[in-house]
């Protein structure tokens, strides 16, 4: 058997049964492909059923509110992708009457649209002759057939896409596509489970001991470390909070007030920065607590938390003039970012020992 009888022959044995490969709308499948970026299958499908129950149309998710939108994203990270479904929703239903174009080209022209997702949607919606090819494509063709440029190179992308296009049965690319997912996600993982694979009679990186060594992959740029001081303010029964703006991944998410430093400081040297004293001038302050939260780790950088919790008796007019002061017990009705879900979540379960 070839490559491609021996995948489908997998899949039909041993697919995965997720919601979304039930449903075939274009909306469905985009918001599933949207969500499964960067977060994992277990936590994607809760978020998926959550979001379509929110937001069961394009009409729907294009008449809420960001805050809405964001506030239900809470917890997933990469809010971008959160914004962009938003103003793609927006722009479908003055462009396209609420529907999805079944045309690649088109559905790339969107927000937050590239090309694995318009191809995954095109196959698995319309089922267009079209592959998606992700990570865990390019890892199995990588391995099957012994290529070893460094995956993510323009060369290396179009060799991939050529290989899998000729590898493509036209009258059935949602399966095919589907398959190098589960099959990726299964049995071709980073680390392989070579034991349950029927491609190691042929697969070259099995025959040549190469498992470990192929995908090759682009070295990581080093990361960026910053070092977050926040302020969670116990004015009586209210805290003060900012919503981010600028061009910021946490765009529109609220946090408490923050100070970032070139370094770990500690809290003597943090008041006496110049943005503690512009929020608190002569205000008197008692610093009851301090959390040091995990490193938080994006893409190109590490962030460093650390949380000081601040007893005021009084209003400080810098915080008054620049922050939203809110009554505490609201604070969950707030899209917040993970970073501070994290941090509010930890004092409620030590609160509750």
């Amino acid at each position: 058997m070839d490559f491609t009888s021996l995948l489908l022959d997998w899949y039909n044995k041993k697919q995965r049964d997720l919601p979304w490969k039930k449903n075939k709308d274009p909306y469905s499948v985009w918001v599933s492909e949207v969500i499964l970026q960067q977060t994992r299958v277990e936590q994607g499908t809760h978020y998926y059923k959550r979001f379509l129950e929110a937001f069961p149309t394009i009409h729907h998710l294009a008449q809420a509110q960001e805050d809405e939108v964001l506030k239900l994203w809470q917890g997933l990270g990469y809010y971008s992708r959160a914004r962009n479904m938003h103003k793609t929703a927006k722009r479908l239903m003055e462009e396209h009457n609420g529907t999805f174009p079944a045309d690649v080209s088109l559905l790339r022209s969107l927000h937050g649209i590239g090309d694995y997702t318009a191809a995954a949607v095109a196959s698995f919606a319309f089922g267009l002759p079209v592959v998606a090819l992700d990570g865990n494509g390019y890892r199995i063709l990588a391995r099957v057939f012994g290529i070893d440029l460094e995956v993510g190179t323009t060369r290396a992308k179009k060799v991939f896409s050529e290989l899998a296009e000729s590898l493509l049965p036209t009258d059935n690319s949602a399966s095919f596509n589907q398959a190098l997912m589960d099959f990726g996600s299964l049995v071709c993982t980073p680390r392989p489970v070579c034991s349950l694979c029927p491609m190691t009679n042929t697969c070259l990186a099995y025959q040549k001991g190469l498992t470990d060594k192929l995908p090759v992959k682009q070295e990581k740029n080093v990361s960026r470390l910053r070092y977050f001081n926040y302020l969670d303010i116990e004015l009586g029964k209210t805290t003060y909070l900012r919503q981010r703006a600028g061009k910021d991944i946490w765009k529109g998410l609220y946090e408490f007030p923050l100070i970032e430093t070139p370094q770990r400081t500690g809290f003597p040297e943090l008041e006496k920065t110049e943005q503690f004293v512009k929020l608190f001038g002569s205000s008197t302050l008692t610093m009851i607590g301090t959390h040091d939260a995990s490193p938080h780790k994006l893409t190109h950088q590490i962030i460093y938390p650390v949380f000081y919790k601040i007893k005021l008796s009084r209003p400080a007019p810098g915080l008054e003039k620049e922050y939203l002061r809110i009554d505490r017990k609201d604070i969950h009705r707030y899209a917040i970012s993970r970073l501070t879900e994290k941090y509010l979540n930890f004092f409620h379960n030590f609160a509750a020992l």
